[in-house]
């Protein structure tokens, strides 16, 4: 049975609305689209949705609610739903890295940092939490994910913020690319949902980097450090093709800009000579780390470098990442659209973006009916499949038919 037959035998839990804050307005009105077209798709249902009222607020001509999160003159804000919410399944969607957002105190432009957005997703919880039938919380970011487990006297950010959430009432937590997913231990009794964009990845890689070959002698999966390791060992057995990795030599006898500097990368792993490499892992921050890998690949002879990170946040700007690409470090980046990028990464040539949003609309309409999404949802099966049709010009994006 194809995808969008299955969406029609579901009941929903209630009537789907979504109240996205304006750090993740772009991506929440495809997920928007997407979300109207497949709920309209099956024409057959139509007439028996419109008349049950367990369907009701099934077919609408949009999902999004009208929210606004204003701020007063001093830098307090609060949040307001323009609409109802009474009975609803509510989705708060937020991204706490949008930095390009700004509020003005005491006549000065601020950015608005991850606390900022934070802050927001709270008010608008607290705005509508109360009448909403169930409250669900998409942060594709992790807020504080790096802050995940305490070594010292320090603060344990992400676990606090989600016993937050839980305090307030929300039923389910979806987050995409944790840093570490067993921060959900702090809220055991809330749904917590950490998905991949491994899928995405592989089909916009193979789709848009010419003469791109499944093959272990021409293609190579390489971990930048032991954290990312789970992820390229999963990639590279999917495809067929060794893995290699790369660990971090650190100078624990220093702190830069909160952590130890790293010395040396040193590489584990067969010979990468004449091969393409592709890097994963879940985030590029400053970059630095990421371009001293990529620089000892091509010094150990391999022939293209590929970047797939989830989060391309270049907290330092693209300039280095120009520069080495002008001069053969690194051939391609692929990122997510799952957070903010500077509208000047979008038009470099070594730049490519995979698309979530189809995605995204799964995953919420698979909990709206509180319904297992392992059959639509699961990497390997769409891999293979994208695999196998991958030279068939009617394979469409993630949740579309195949032909």
């Amino acid at each position: 049975m194809q995808n969008s037959e299955q969406l029609n035998y579901h009941l929903p839990v209630a009537p789907l609305k979504i109240a996205a804050l304006e750090s993740c307005t772009d991506l929440a009105e495809k997920v928007n689209a997407h979300l109207i077209r497949m709920r309209s798709a099956n024409s057959a249902l139509a007439e028996e949705r419109a008349k049950s009222l367990h369907y009701r607020g099934y077919d609408a001509k949009t999902y999004l609610l009208d929210i606004h999160c204003p701020r007063f003159g001093t830098g307090e804000g609060k949040g307001v739903i323009n609409e109802s919410v009474r009975g609803s399944d509510l989705f708060v969607m937020v991204d706490v890295t949008n930095y390009s957002l700004t509020y003005r105190v005491d006549g000065s432009t601020n950015h608005m940092s991850p606390d900022d957005h934070f802050q927001d997703l709270k008010r608008i919880i607290a705005a509508g939490g109360a009448a909403a039938h169930r409250v669900n919380v998409i942060m594709p970011f992790l807020y504080e994910g790096r802050q995940h487990r305490r070594t010292k006297r320090e603060s344990l950010d992400c676990a606090y913020m989600l016993t937050e959430l839980e305090n307030m009432g929300i039923s389910n937590f979806i987050t995409f690319d944790a840093h570490d997913p067993r921060v959900q231990n702090a809220t055991p009794l809330i749904g917590f949902d950490n998905f991949m964009p491994t899928y995405q990845f592989i089909k916009t890689c193979f789709r848009n980097i010419p003469d791109l070959t499944i093959d272990k002698e021409k293609l190579m999966i390489i971990s930048p450090d032991e954290g990312a390791m789970d992820r390229a060992i999963y990639v590279a057995n999917i495809l067929g093709v060794d893995v290699g990795m790369f660990y971090k030599r650190r100078d624990y006898s220093k702190v830069v800009n909160g952590r130890n500097p790293i010395v040396a990368h040193e590489f584990l792993g067969s010979s990468v000579v004449g091969k393409d490499v592709m890097i994963i892992d879940d985030m590029i921050s400053s970059g630095d780390s990421m371009l001293d890998t990529a620089k000892s690949l091509k010094e150990r002879g391999c022939r293209r470098v590929i970047v797939c990170a989830t989060f391309g946040l270049f907290t330092n700007g693209i300039d280095a990442f120009r520069e080495k690409h002008a001069n053969g470090t690194i051939d391609y980046i692929c990122t997510s659209n799952l957070n903010y990028r500077r509208p000047e990464l979008l038009h470099e040539p070594w730049y490519l973006e995979a698309d979530m949003s189809a995605y995204l609309a799964y995953i919420i309409h698979s909990i709206n009916s509180d319904e297992s999404a392992g059959d639509k949802l699961t990497s390997t099966y769409k891999i293979r499949e994208f695999l196998d049709n991958l030279k068939n010009d009617d394979y469409e994006y993630f949740g579309s038919v195949v032909s």
